[in-house]
């Protein structure tokens, strides 16, 4: 038996529409699906119990926090044990800088996503911060030249 919530095409339009607005109200929101505020509720809430709705943020814009220079930096480490990779893990995972980090199967070990006010500032975090980091073996630097498309 599956834990995973079944849905239907109401939900997934309800969930279509938080995705574009989570700051919709019950009743707009019901508007849309062409649902009455109380089943839309309803279905919101089992969706929130359930973990489909996982919670609501803001979407940050980075140009507006001075922070629009976006780098991708795949990472590859010397650390075979578990103390060295949870080391490492904690110490990247809260630098300010940054906004996405993820272990990946193969190569590379890892891939950041990070976000700065220009390259001074990039030059900074990674001589500074990132490649003076004792497992580190290997850095490689994307700048982004133009987003396509994002989910966040």
């Amino acid at each position: 038996m599956s834990n995973e919530l079944s849905t239907d095409a109401v939900d997934r339009e309800i969930l279509f529409h938080l995705r574009q607005d989570g700051r919709l109200t019950n009743v707009e929101l019901a508007k849309r699906v062409g649902l009455t505020p109380p089943p839309c509720l309803r279905r919101v809430k089992r969706l929130e119990e359930a973990g489909v709705i996982a919670g609501y943020r803001a979407v940050l814009d980075p140009a507006a926090l001075g922070r629009e220079l976006e780098v991708l930096i795949d990472v590859e480490i010397y650390a075979q044990d578990r103390k060295s990779f949870e080391e490492f893990e904690g110490t990247v995972a809260a630098y300010e800088e940054v906004v996405e980090f993820r272990r990946m199967y193969g190569r590379p070990d890892y891939f950041l996503r990070v976000a700065v006010t220009d390259h001074a500032a990039y030059e900074a975090f990674l001589t500074g911060k990132l490649s003076g980091l004792p497992a580190v073996r290997r850095l490689e630097s994307h700048l982004t030249m133009k987003k396509i498309k994002t989910d966040s």
